[in-house]
């Protein structure tokens, strides 16, 4: 009798554990989370900006939270790759993505997305990087005034990377031809450093892009740094003027960069990795190294970095549609 009444109790605690709550089951992943290690998807060329600041943080934040961080670089359609890709993997807190705005603001003004905002939570912030406009050192341009006066002297002559359909690069170049009037042809690459490559092999005589892939290229004398795109001058380059100072004030183009994860991951594993990457960001180990690499540390809440990228949204589609951008 005994033994009928304990199999019954055991059969009774497997169906309450069978049943057991969504809410119960997130907590129970939360407690053990994490046990093994992460995959951080990077939805951009290996060597750019997005990825090197990926991997600093990625780094930090495996030793934070005792598992190692693996960054997975996977390029292509301006960063919506990456992001399709890790909308689809399971929601139990081992798969996040680091990314700009491009596939979470710009992409969806220019094409119908793989994935909707409703398939990706937002974790956090984590970086700011102005954008700077750059040529090659050879092109005899001095100044944005000059490129100026030389893109409107030769319509359609000058060409400009861009780190793809899209990207940052992209849609800022652009916001700088509507404000200065100009006519110059955009020439796409699968990410920064490609880009970057294309404009010191003068393949292309413009850029304007994340000041990390072309700090140490302008310090070489490789690459002249025009102006900076930002609404203060960036710390490693303090004699190069602003886009306001250079006398184009519309022309303002930071690339904020996050963590974001699959739709459905436990609400406290979303905070633990959170407070990870806020405590990452405040060790002088990542300060030093974001100095070097001219960003900025720049921490949020989920409901921040959604509203940044709203008026991210709003802003981008506002130059594709006054510049008639298009993917063809």
């Amino acid at each position: 009798m005994r033994r009928r009444f304990l199999s019954s109790m055991s059969g009774l605690a497997a169906l309450a554990l069978a049943g057991t709550s969504p809410l119960a089951q997130a907590q129970a992943q939360a407690q053990a989370w994490p046990a093994k290690p992460m995959l951080l998807i990077v939805p951009y060329a290996a060597g750019g900006p997005s990825d090197a600041i990926a991997r600093m943080l990625a780094k930090k934040v495996g030793t934070q939270l005792g598992q190692p961080v693996i960054v997975d670089n996977r390029a292509g359609a301006g960063g919506t790759i990456g992001v399709a890709a890790m909308v689809k993997a399971a929601p139990d807190g081992y798969t996040f993505a680091f990314t700009g705005p491009g596939p979470l603001a710009g992409m969806p003004t220019l094409m119908k997305m793989p994935y909707a905002q409703t398939d990706y939570e937002y974790v956090t912030l984590a970086a700011r990087v102005p954008s700077v406009i750059v040529v090659g050192s050879g092109s005899g341009i001095s100044s944005l005034s000059d490129l100026i006066g030389k893109a409107k002297a030769a319509p359609g002559k000058l060409n400009y990377g861009s780190a793809g359909n899209g990207t940052t690069p992209h849609i800022g170049a652009e916001l700088l031809k509507l404000e200065a009037g100009v006519d110059i042809t955009h020439v796409p690459y699968k990410g920064a450093a490609p880009a970057v490559t294309a404009l010191l092999g003068g393949e292309v005589q413009v850029a304007m892009v994340d000041v990390t892939p072309v700090l140490q290229h302008v310090r070489a004398g490789k690459l002249k740094a025009l102006a900076v795109a930002s609404a203060s001058r960036a710390t490693q380059l303090p004699d190069v003027p602003t886009t306001r100072e250079a006398g184009l004030p519309g022309v303002q183009m930071d690339t904020n960069y996050g963590f974001i994860a699959p739709k459905g991951v436990a609400p406290d594993v979303l905070k633990k990795m959170r407070e990870a990457v806020a405590t990452a960001l405040q060790s002088d180990e990542i300060k030093d190294q974001f100095s070097k690499q001219g960003a900025v540390a720049v921490g949020s809440s989920p409901q921040e970095y959604a509203k940044l990228m709203a008026a991210e949204y709003d802003k981008w589609h506002a130059v594709v549609s006054r510049a008639k951008i298009t993917l063809d």
